[in-house]
């Protein structure tokens, strides 16, 4: 799940300040479950830019906008709205944003409501953490299951550094040393052995960005 949160309104009406009529797009998905783009934020959202001044033509909530088939289809069903609008706001993660560009027809401006965050998971309390760094080279299986990448301040991928103290991390001493979090999962499933792998040092060529994935065709 991506993570984002709303900008600021006087952010947003900065960045719209050549515009007055806007045509929003939520997200059916993340930002729905973060609640940075569904429907009550759309509606709210709506409020403010008329309240600022703006008028507002139209709104659709994609599943996914980040989904060309999806963000088309929506697209297409509002396309009279959109014929009258000048610029499309978008409520959803920077993924979202950039494909409601990539599919709109009309060519306006397109500009986020959101700031991206991260990458999480939720619990079963709604809480959302970030878990993984989406390195292109996963240790799990030697970590048992716990991302030293992203849960150590450092990224260390064999073992502590010399100022964890008293199983608590250097960098934030309030938090546990996620190498000593992965020590004590390995030993409960006596799989110690695996702590003495020397992993390489990352290859970041294979997270060097813009990444690509062709389907098939």
């Amino acid at each position: 799940m991506i993570i984002s949160q709303q900008k600021p309104l006087e952010e947003l009406l900065t960045a719209l300040k050549e515009y007055n009529k806007i045509f929003l797009v939520g997200c059916g998905e993340c930002a729905t479950i973060c609640k940075s783009g569904g429907q009550p934020e759309l509606l709210k959202m709506q409020a403010e830019l008329e309240a600022s001044g703006k008028t507002v033509t139209g709104t659709c909530i994609p599943s996914a906008p980040c989904l060309a088939a999806q963000i088309k289809a929506e697209l297409a069903k509002n396309m009279k709205a959109l014929r009258q609008s000048e610029a499309i706001v978008v409520l959803a993660c920077g993924l979202g944003v950039q494909s409601v560009k990539d599919n709109n027809r009309l060519n306006q401006a397109v500009l986020p409501a959101n700031n991206t965050i991260f990458g999480a998971v939720m619990d079963a309390q709604g809480n959302f953490y970030e878990k993984c760094s989406m390195c292109a080279e996963c240790v799990l299986a030697e970590t048992s299951g716990i991302c030293p990448v992203t849960l150590c301040p450092k990224g260390l991928l064999n073992g502590p550094c010399g100022g964890m103290n008293k199983g608590k991390c250097e960098v934030d001493n309030e938090k546990d040393c996620v190498w000593v979090a992965i020590y004590r999962e390995l030993e409960k499933r006596n799989e110690l052995d695996k702590i003495k792998q020397i992993h390489k040092e990352r290859d970041y060529k294979k997270s060097s960005r813009p990444h690509r994935l062709m389907g098939d065709k």
